[in-house]
């Protein structure tokens, strides 16, 4: 029984046949999926929104609002979770049977500082992005400036050379 080490290929090659010859023969890709889609049995959105801690089931312990100084509240929330943290390790030598109630409050202050870094993300992105066209834009005018260099240096020779052969 001879069996082949590669399956054939599937048979929509066919569609690409002329190619070569002619690009616009093959067929048009499918257009992007736009709003919801299920892949391997999940539910997944195109669209980009970035859920609220009371839309996760997580109490917001810092104020609601677009207004949010970001600074001041990772602070408090940093401040917070070290007090916490302390009161933990008193709570595990004092009274270990009761150290759950403090893990849970540690993890929400833990859930809070995620969820306001994670604001910031677009920002970032934003800074990430200017940052490397400013980088971007200064590389090429030092490759300008370094073509505008080189120009003189040949021209330079260049007229060396020309007074060399008229001299001879």
């Amino acid at each position: 029984m001879a069996t082949a080490t590669y399956p054939p290929p599937p048979p929509f090659y066919r569609l690409y046949k002329d190619y070569i010859e002619n690009t616009k023969s093959a067929p048009e890709p499918p257009p992007p999926i736009e709003g919801t889609y299920v892949c391997y049995g999940a539910n997944y959105t195109t669209d980009d929104v970035f859920p609220s801690l009371e839309e996760q089931g997580v109490r917001q312990l810092y104020p609601k609002g677009p207004n949010v100084d970001f600074k001041k509240e990772l602070r408090s929330l940093n401040r917070e979770l070290q007090l916490h943290i302390l009161e933990l390790a008193d709570v595990l030598v004092e009274r270990p049977s009761q150290y759950a109630r403090r893990v849970e409050d540690i993890s929400l202050i833990f859930k809070n500082l995620h969820h306001l870094l994670n604001s910031l993300r677009p920002h970032q992105a934003r800074a990430t992005l200017i940052h490397i066209l400013e980088l971007q834009i200064q590389r090429r005018k030092q490759a300008v400036e370094d073509i505008k260099r080189r120009r003189e240096e040949a021209r330079k020779l260049l007229k060396e050379a020309l007074g060399t052969l008229d001299g001879q």
